[in-house]
């Protein structure tokens, strides 16, 4: 199984660099004026992020 989360996990990070060369080509010769239009764009075209069941089982024992 840790092959298995390992090549997740890898894969994970190569498009997180992807995404993250990509957004760079595009910002890179805007103002910040210009880079935040974009970046509030991106984000308000995006679907929220579905809850992972997951991250609520492991907080609960989480002790306050």
């Amino acid at each position: 199984m840790t092959t298995q989360n390992s090549d997740i996990s890898s894969k994970v990070v190569e498009d997180l660099r992807r995404i993250r060369d990509e957004i760079s080509k595009e910002i890179k010769d805007m103002t910040f004026e210009e880079e935040r239009a974009y970046l509030d764009h991106l984000l308000s075209s995006s679907q929220p992020p579905a809850p992972n069941p997951a991250l609520a089982i492991a907080g609960s024992d989480v002790q306050e």
